[in-house]
């Protein structure tokens, strides 16, 4: 019998009670507070409670309006929109600025250089990617900011590699999510079954080896009363409840089914929701949104290949970012790197607010590439002169730190800019070890040594697939040799192992990082201490995703602003698919989409102002 096909009789039973409970809190669309008492009630309708309703963007297009909402939330014919572009030439071409050349960045100049229009880039970094980033050591070998992972559902990015070509670059993983723990052992989320969402998610919860019956019943009870199970009848309300819960941590929603067992949930949290949410956003259930991680689950019961993951075949640099830039350049688009925007050159209106940006103020960076990560370049760089470039419209597509050093003082006086600077940063430090032998082969000693001849394409031995653990600091790892072999693995060498450590270690000097890293390794392999480490790399990033705390929804902005010609691009601004590549690619559609259809009225706009200029000269 085929091993997907085998489930114990425990599993079934557990896969029946959380539907039950379901069915009992959502009877006649029942409330989520299922049970509690009348006092924990109370805590919890005040916690779960909107503190504000996120308006709806001001946008102009049907094609912005179309990624946003509940309606955009699983929508697969997005992919055909990246795949197309806007379908659109504009009748006026307009000359566009585009400050940041990461992921947001490059997919809004593809498509308005496919409109028509003159797109010009301008990036601080030596290569382009933001931080999605990678590029070579001096060594040649590849250097990454983080580890990147391409889920089922992300139809936008997707659409975009089909475009470019990259698609069917990346190399796709088994369906399952794996743990591994303290002295080798291994639990999964296995979603491999016969039958497709919800029902592969609830019997790869309820198999599960990674929790115990207690936690699993934990499980249960708390997902069969969540937004979720709401979802599979009345997505629209379902997806309303997890917005609402913005304004609570994970492990406050979670608990309020505790009643008079207080702590029975903590095993779940600790063994499992502890080392997704730091995958997700870098802090623990006890400081993420409940919204957050009550998304990502969103998509996995929603849709079967939300949950499959694919990673490159090699650097972010060569299979993602390469066929981006060259099908930008064949459209005449100007990617200026060592670039740094110093400022906004803006007008007023009459009570002196800024009313339209008219150009970027920048400086010639002579930095030394290998300099890659500082964020700061006035201590990173030297400079080559200073000027002014104007454009009829202007898109900042920076990260969050980015943005918040970029615009104006006096742009804060409007609470649309303003509120950016509510938002937070996550810091993360990337360590990168290479080994003489494979590090996750823990069956076969001999195998885990062997290292000769031609072990590329993912022949090596070991687990090849995305990494959790519940015992290390690192947030998830991958052997890259194996899941990435096309430009990781190396003839002669075993495992390049790529671990996340956030905030719990990211202080610590770059020799004990490394250090920490083995050491780790070696307690979640004990086989891996006959290996040694051949080669090693600590990337900081002291500035990343955005903070995914409680109450942050509200402070992201729409990619549309209150300034007509002025658009934000990036990740952190507002689109549900949280601080991921996915994210980001959506919110350059949005801005295109945007500017394309307001193209007419600013080039009319633009000709005014030159008009006028003329004039006072």
């Amino acid at each position: 019998t085929p091993r997907e096909l085998i489930y114990d009789s425990g599993a079934v039973k557990s896969m029946r009670s959380v539907v039950a409970f379901a069915a009992l809190a959502f009877h006649g669309g029942g409330a989520a507070f299922v049970g509690l008492p009348a006092a924990r009630q109370t805590k919890a309708s005040r916690l779960a409670s909107p503190a504000m309703v996120v308006e709806a963007p001001k946008f102009t297009s049907d094609g912005a309006k179309s990624q946003v909402g509940n309606d955009a939330f699983l929508n697969e014919d997005l992919m055909g929109r990246a795949i197309r572009g806007t379908g659109v030439v504009s009748s006026k071409q307009l000359k566009i600025g585009i400050v940041g050349a990461g992921l947001a960045g490059m997919v809004a100049a593809m498509d308005l250089a496919d409109a028509g229009h003159d797109v010009e880039m301008f990036e601080l970094r030596p290569f382009v990617g933001g931080k999605v980033s990678s590029w070579k050591d001096k060594d040649d070998n590849h250097i990454e900011m983080g580890l990147h992972v391409f889920f089922g559902c992300y139809y936008n990015l997707f659409g975009i590699m089909k475009r470019t070509g990259s698609y069917d670059l990346l190399r796709l993983k088994e369906h399952t999510h794996t743990f591994i723990n303290s002295g080798g052992g291994v639990g999964e989320l296995d979603f491999r079954f016969p039958v497709g969402a919800p029902v592969s998610g609830l019997q790869a919860f309820a198999r599960t080896q990674q929790l115990g019956v207690s936690d699993k019943l934990a499980n249960a009870l708390r997902l069969g009363t969540s937004p979720i199970v709401r979802a599979l009848v009345d997505f629209d309300g379902g997806m309303d409840m997890v917005r609402e819960l913005d304004e609570m941590t994970f492990t406050e929603w979670f608990t309020q089914l505790e009643g008079p067992f207080e702590g029975s949930a903590r095993g779940s949290i600790d063994r499992m929701w502890d080392p997704i949410a730091y995958a997700l956003g870098f802090i623990d259930c006890d400081h993420i949104s409940a919204r957050c991680m009550l998304t990502i689950f969103m998509l996995f019961a929603i849709r079967t290949e939300a949950s499959v993951l694919r990673m490159l075949e090699g650097s972010p640099q060569t299979y993602l970012h390469d066929p981006i830039v060259a099908y930008l350049e064949e459209r005449g688009v100007k990617i200026n790197l060592r670039t740094p925007a110093r400022d906004l050159v803006h007008e007023l209106d009459a009570n002196g607010r800024p009313a339209r940006v008219t150009g970027i103020k920048i400086k010639k960076s002579l930095a030394n590439k290998f300099d890659a990560t500082d964020q700061d370049d006035d201590t990173a760089a030297e400079f080559d002169g200073e000027e002014i470039r104007n454009f009829d419209a202007v898109v900042c597509a920076l990260d969050l730190p980015g943005i918040k050093g970029l615009l104006p003082p006096n742009f804060r006086q409007d609470p649309f800019f303003d509120k950016i600077y509510n938002l937070d940063t996550v810091p993360i430090a990337t360590v990168q070890v290479r080994f003489n032998g494979w590090v996750t082969e823990m069956h076969n000693d001999k195998r885990m040594m062997d290292v000769s001849g031609d072990q590329s394409d993912g022949r090596g031995s070991g687990i090849d697939n995305l990494l959790y653990s519940a015992d290390a600091e690192f947030s998830c790892f991958a052997d890259l040799a194996l899941v990435s072999p096309g430009e990781y693995y190396k003839e002669g060498e075993g495992s390049l192992i790529q671990a996340v450590f956030d905030s719990r270690a990211v202080k610590r000097p770059e020799e004990q990082l490394v250090a920490d890293c083995i050491a780790q390794l070696n307690d979640l392999f004990p086989s891996s201490k006959k290996l040694e480490c051949i080669w090693s790399k600590v990337t900081k990033l002291g500035q990343s995703l955005y903070r995914e705390k409680p109450g942050q929804d509200k402070f992201r902005p729409t990619q549309a602003t209150p300034i007509d010609n002025f658009f934000l691009a990036g990740s952190y601004t507002y689109q549900d698919y949280l601080d991921s590549m996915e994210g980001a690619t959506r919110s350059g559609l949005m801005v295109a989409d945007e500017i394309v259809a307001r193209a007419d009225a600013l080039a009319a706009a633009a000709e005014k102002a030159q008009a006028k200029e003329a004039v006072a000269a």
